[in-house]
């Protein structure tokens, strides 16, 4: 089984200033403890081009990333009190986007690969023309709308960061091509993600969301992952994206969950029955939330051993 880790320098380079929690040493944090699994039969190391225009204008409006492009001649543009780019951010967020694009396409030429997106900024807070929740791209949703493009005609997005990801829900709320799923703490940031909200015309039900009080520990998340379940099945999904992020970790100091990396390897291994049941195995992991470096690590080092090494 292969796990392909897809990840750019160029998301190094991206910062919203020397005391946010959304910082640099999240990824070389991931990626140290991931080369000290790199002896086991199957992690790649992988790099891909940056995304291209067309290719994030298929869920962002065209004036929005031509906002974010003028980001590159300034030293620092403030979208939000907790958003900022400075003149980096627009290549990050092309890298990251481009890496899921890549994952996605190793997927589909290859369904026994199982692809981890190690970049930044994160994504599932950014909207169709607006940054915010430290997101920039939709990297989530590009890599979905590059599915369809590649000819998958229903694709899930599972998403258990604590946050809920309200750009994801908000592009393709009107959708049914999309199912979006997300497990997260509520009320919480930003606030949306009520379980009545359950998308818009044509896409009324294909929003699912799971919303959980804080302090909820292992017994409450895996409750909730297994109520969700059998929508995901019925579903049907050709191509499972998760917008994986690790700040319900107990460790946490931007949220109030009670987890560890145990609960990611199951649900991870949960949503692999399932990509194999429905999808042929294909599953894309993209990194989102996770601000304790340590916890972050231990996360993601449990998803890739997952991904490695379970079996239906």
């Amino acid at each position: 089984m292969a796990v392909p880790i897809y990840s750019d320098d160029a998301c190094l380079a991206h910062s919203a200033g020397s005391v946010h929690p959304e910082r640099p040493e999240r990824m070389p944090a991931i990626l140290r403890r991931l080369r000290d699994r790199s002896a086991d039969r199957g992690i790649e190391f992988m790099t891909a081009q940056p995304a291209s225009i067309d290719s994030l204008a298929a869920v962002h409006d065209r004036a929005y990333l031509a906002a974010l492009e003028a980001t590159e001649t300034a030293p620092v543009t403030v979208f939000d009190a907790d958003t900022a780019a400075n003149e980096h951010t627009w290549r990050a967020a092309r890298a990251a986007a481009g890496a899921a694009i890549a994952a996605v396409d190793h997927t589909v030429a290859d369904p026994t690969a199982r692809p981890f997106v190690v970049a930044r900024p994160p994504g599932h807070h950014a909207e169709a023309d607006r940054a915010m929740g430290f997101c920039f791209v939709n990297t989530a949703a590009v890599a979905a709308a590059h599915a369809h493009a590649v000819g998958i005609e229903r694709v899930a997005i599972v998403d258990w960061d604590v946050h809920h990801g309200n750009g994801t829900e908000r592009i393709f709320a009107d959708r049914a091509d999309v199912l979006y799923v997300s497990l997260h703490q509520y009320p919480h940031y930003p606030g949306t993600g009520a379980r009545t909200d359950r998308g818009s015309g044509e896409g009324l039900g294909y929003t699912v969301n799971v919303p959980l009080p804080a302090g909820s520990g292992e017994r409450e998340h895996r409750e909730a992952f297994t109520e969700m379940l059998p929508v995901l099945t019925d579903y049907a999904p050709q191509m499972l994206i998760v917008s994986a992020g690790f700040d319900a970790d107990s460790r946490d100091p931007l949220a109030a969950m009670e987890i560890g990396p145990a609960v990611y390897r199951w649900m991870t291994e949960r949503l692999t029955d399932c990509a194999i049941a429905s999808a042929g195995g294909r599953i894309v992991h993209v990194l989102e939330g996770g601000y304790d470096l340590s916890a972050l690590a231990d996360g993601v080092d449990a998803v890739v051993a997952a991904l490695l090494e379970y079996r239906v």
